[in-house]
């Protein structure tokens, strides 16, 4: 529970769901499992059609490293698309007003951006890699790959829970299913397509998830304003202008929720800018993803994703928390006539009280959907981690099963979304600038590399705790839930393993050659026997491209322009979204006019219908000629299955003996 929100009254009308258990069963449970098989189908169809065999390993980690521009793209957002960025930026909405969701989004864009630059650092340096743990092994040794394994594990862990304790509320919200059944039933289906798709898999799991749910977000930008309470940008505006006079926020200017001059708001944005770049770069799924695209399409597939994914939270958190704080006095508002509680508010369920007010029911069930799907799209990632994949089976079962564990742990002690999503940059910030140099600096020692983070994360803590006791005078979990505690331990444990690193490199300086990365042999086997048929084949030469191998002098090259350019991007993205737009706001006070809060919507609105495009559309024509190549093979299968059943029907006619088939070809 937030600290902010203590003081609410937590008694008055009990919000009934809108929708049976059985739903929340049939989603969760059944619609999951139907949807992995329909993936393995998929996979396997790919692997009879173009050539696709992820029974080798390469090509279930990798995806032989295949993967264009526009699924890249998608898979970017997929993998930013959780529970957690839905309801979380309506979260912050309701508690800051429009500063929180720009702030939500502003946190998110600016490092999945400057993760392009990773890596096709890593692509240039250590082309056979598949995630970062390798990388680690290969140049400090097993120490630091079992630290850095362990920061990781965390990572994953405090994220999972974060994300579970936000879905599994919402879902129960819906659908009165128990939340700890939630918990444990929300992972179940991943595993199956996993274990036999790998990687691709997961890439068209995400493209499906993330089309579903970017739609179901297009539909609440215009469902919105059909109800006849909210009627327009004006109305809503005066609306929300309304509801900051009835309960002014402390913090903001002249307490109204329509202004970026927001305390709460900025510190929150700083704090959550932090935290993220520690869930990317200790996220090993986004290594994963960044190898398995192909090398041209790294850069345009990082930037394109983290640009277009700035709409999701900020377009959807500043609706949604808008309509809530306008129409939480209104009949038609689910807690009428009381306001949301705290626990209400910090559990997340602001956007689900928000689709309920717009669409009854139908908004209950998309609620329902998009939060069962975000959830899983986490989860396709990091389901296949390389350390998972090499416990097999009872890697993701022992995965699932921790994460369900620790989220239970964390409920029955008073943790919800809230708490996490505030105080996790704690336990995610240490790995930063010691993973960072490990790939960009070639002075880093081994001592700097293990040790840097461990005491960023002891520092990170300390400061933590320190603070809440010290500014409120007990370490509870609502003082530990405070935003400036967490803002000053998140920041700590961030920055403090810089001078870390650097101190202790000075004592014994490295000077590792780059090029001991590409001596290493990583790739466990190159399937170029599809490859090779794509090229013989009348289908691909028709419809797929083939491009020409380069030199290794020439590739080099070619990635180093993309690193320069990706570099830039990463610049000009935090510059743009981070200082340029949202701090001379902060500085100036102003609070939003009608017209201004109107532009300030369309254009947010404007921005996620755009990201539909990229995520729903882009990735069907880049990959035109994939998909052409697999109707054409469907085709000619059917045909010669066809000439083999007439063939086999005049031999029998004939009496001559019955050809036999073999492998798809017949033998006489």
């Amino acid at each position: 529970m937030l600290l902010e929100l203590v003081g609410r009254d937590d008694s008055g009308v009990v919000v009934q769901p809108p929708l049976s258990q059985a739903v929340g069963y049939v989603v969760v449970v059944v619609i999951g499992l139907v949807i992995a098989f329909i993936m393995v189908f998929v996979t396997k169809l790919l692997k009879r059609t173009v050539g696709e065999d992820n029974r080798k390993t390469e090509m279930f980690m990798t995806a032989n490293r295949s993967v264009n521009t526009g699924l890249t793209a998608s898979a970017v957002v997929s993998s930013w698309l959780w529970s957690t960025a839905m309801l979380g930026s309506s979260l912050v909405g309701y508690v800051n007003g429009v500063s929180g969701p720009f702030w939500f989004a502003a946190g998110c864009s600016p490092m999945i951006v400057f993760f392009a630059v990773l890596g096709i650092s890593c692509k240039r340096k250590i082309p056979e890699a598949h995630t970062l743990l390798e990388i680690v092994r290969i140049r400090y040794g097993t120490s630091a790959h079992i630290v850095y394994m362990f920061l990781c594990l965390v990572n994953n862990i405090i994220a999972s829970s974060n994300m579970l304790l936000g879905a599994s509320a919402a879902i129960s919200a819906m659908t009165g299913m128990h939340i700890i059944a939630a918990t444990f039933l929300l992972p179940v289906g991943v595993g199956v397509y996993t274990f036999v798709g790998g990687i691709k898999a997961t890439f068209l799991t995400d493209y499906i998830h993330t089309f579903t749910i970017v739609i179901i977000l297009c539909y609440f930008s215009i469902k919105a304003f059909t109800l006849e309470e909210v009627g327009s940008l004006s109305n809503l505006y005066e609306l929300v202008k309304a509801a900051g006079e009835r309960s002014p926020v402390a913090g903001n200017e002249q307490g109204s929720y329509l202004t970026m001059t927001s305390k709460g708001g900025i510190l929150f944005g700083i704090l959550h800018i932090a935290a993220n770049f520690g869930l990317v770069i200790m996220d090993t799924s986004f290594f994963i993803k960044a190898f398995s695209a192909s090398p041209k399409a790294v850069v345009p597939g990082y930037v394109v994703g983290g640009i277009a994914y700035f709409a999701i939270p900020w377009c959807l958190g500043t609706l949604a928390s808008s309509v809530v704080l306008g129409l939480e006095d209104n009949p038609i508002f689910p807690t009428y006539p009381r306001r949301m509680t705290s626990t209400e508010i910090s559990g997340g369920l602001v956007l689900p009280y928000f689709a309920m007010t717009i669409a009854g029911k139908g908004g209950a069930a998309a609620i329902l959907i998009i939060t069962f799907m975000a959830y899983r799209t986490y989860w396709n990632g990091n389901a296949t981690d390389e350390d998972v994949i090499r416990w097999s089976h009872y890697g993701v079962i022992f995965f699932a099963l921790l994460a369900s564990a620790f989220s239970t742990m964390l409920h029955y002690v008073g943790v919800d979304l809230g708490w996490t999503l505030y105080m996790l940059g704690v336990l995610t910030c240490p790995g930063i600038f010691p993973t960072v140099f490990t790939i960009l600096w070639k002075r880093q020692s081994k001592a700097a590399a293990i040790i840097s983070p461990l005491l960023g994360m002891a520092t990170g803590i300390a400061v933590w705790l320190g603070s809440a006791y010290a500014l409120y005078g007990a370490v509870t979990i609502v003082t530990t839930g405070a935003t400036v505690p967490c803002v000053w331990g998140t920041v700590a444990s961030a920055i403090s393993p810089l001078p870390y690193s650097v101190i202790i490199t000075l004592f014994k300086p490295e000077n590792f050659d780059w090029a001991d990365f590409r001596k290493e042999r990583l790739a466990f086997e190159v399937d170029t026997s599809s490859i090779s048929d794509r090229r013989n084949s009348t289908v691909a030469r028709a419809d797929i491209e083939i491009i020409p191998e380069l030199s290794d002098a020439d590739s080099q090259l070619q990635l180093k322009r993309w690193g320069r350019i990706a570099a830039i991007w990463a610049a000009a993205t935090f510059l743009g979204h981070w200082v340029l737009w949202p701090l001379p706001m902060y500085a100036s006070k102003y609070i939003f006019g009608k017209g201004f809060f109107a532009a300030w919507l369309v254009i947010a609105i404007i921005w996620l219908w755009g990201t539909l495009i990229v995520v729903g559309f882009y990735p069907i024509v880049d990959g035109r000629h994939q998909l052409l190549a697999v109707w054409r093979a469907i085709r000619e299968g059917g045909h010669r299955k066809k000439k083999i059943s007439e063939s086999i029907d005049e031999s029998s006619g004939s009496g001559e003996a019955t050809p036999k088939i073999v492998e798809g070809k017949v033998d006489n």
